[in-house]
């Protein structure tokens, strides 16, 4: 069984993957949301291409998957879901909700830290919001959130399925709530008192510091009502807001190799949470 799902979970998330991503993108063709401050042609290559560096350096770098280490923690009943000894149901519940937990709190922390926020702001300056930027991350970044993760698995104990539930749910809801697809206003209020919507994640891309700042959540929309990050619309309208940051505005900034360093680049414009202004 344990090794029928770590054979099976590549098909899994690559098939999700794909679906979502095939599905976000012709909604955004027939229903976009808004303009898009720059084109496709300049911006998805950049987007794309991280994606496959980051799988690379994922498989070449990482000798364990996530749901790899949860199956070696259920074989040696490590974790604090194994003490507690519940019903499987519910440990994977619990599991998928604390794995939620700590992809937000780890998100307030790439703003918060200067050196995290160098990393993250890769995500932040794509001037555009669609379903590309929802797997636009540095791959330093993605390293890092790999080591946390694998960390807390360990801690915690999770059941292996619990895991394979929850990198599929964080990767279509990245997908989702980046896309750039129009939603009736009535939907999306329904939608936001559970989960992360595109028009309540938007607002966190916004060159507004306060609302970047705001809004961390990826799946559900829980934790930004609960922890006083929650913030219902941007202040210039859908339509109006600026998107990305002001240091990095030129399209040359979308180049995958631009992207990739500029973590060593020093310009104003950054905003990480302790910082006064």
């Amino acid at each position: 069984m344990a090794s029928d799902l770590l054979a099976l979970e590549p098909t899994i998330r690559l098939g999700f993957f794909f679906g979502v991503f095939s599905l976000m993108a012709a909604w955004e063709l027939l229903a976009p949301r808004r303009a898009l401050t720059l084109p496709r042609h300049f911006r998805w290559p950049g987007n794309i291409g991280i994606v496959f560096l980051n799988t690379l350096v994922l498989r070449l770098l990482m000798p364990v998957t996530t749901v790899g280490l949860a199956l070696k923690a259920e074989s040696a009943h490590w974790g604090l879901l194994h003490i507690a000894q519940l019903p499987s149901w519910l440990s994977v519940v619990i599991a998928v909700i604390v794995l939620d937990l700590a992809i937000y709190l780890q998100h307030v922390m790439f703003h918060a830290v200067p050196l995290f926020w160098r990393l993250h702001r890769m995500h932040h300056a794509d001037q555009g919001f669609d379903v590309t930027t929802g797997s636009r991350f540095h791959s330093l970044e993605i390293i890092l959130s790999m080591v946390i993760k694998l960390l807390l698995i360990a801690a915690l104990g999770p059941p292996a399925v619990a895991v394979l539930i929850f990198e599929v749910l964080l990767n279509a809801m990245a997908m989702f709530n980046h896309a750039n697809i129009r939603l009736p206003l009535a939907v999306d209020r329904w939608l936001r008192s559970i989960i992360v919507t595109p028009d309540m994640h938007r607002v966190h891309h916004s060159v507004h510091v306060d609302e970047a700042n705001s809004n961390f959540g990826f799946n559900l929309s829980l934790w930004d009502r609960c922890l006083g990050t929650y913030r219902a619309q941007p202040r210039d309208g859908h339509q109006d807001m600026v998107i990305g940051i002001h240091a990095f505005r030129s399209p040359r900034d979308q180049r995958l190799d631009q992207m990739l360093i500029q973590p060593l680049k020093n310009n104003d414009g950054d905003y990480p949470i302790n910082r006064s202004r």
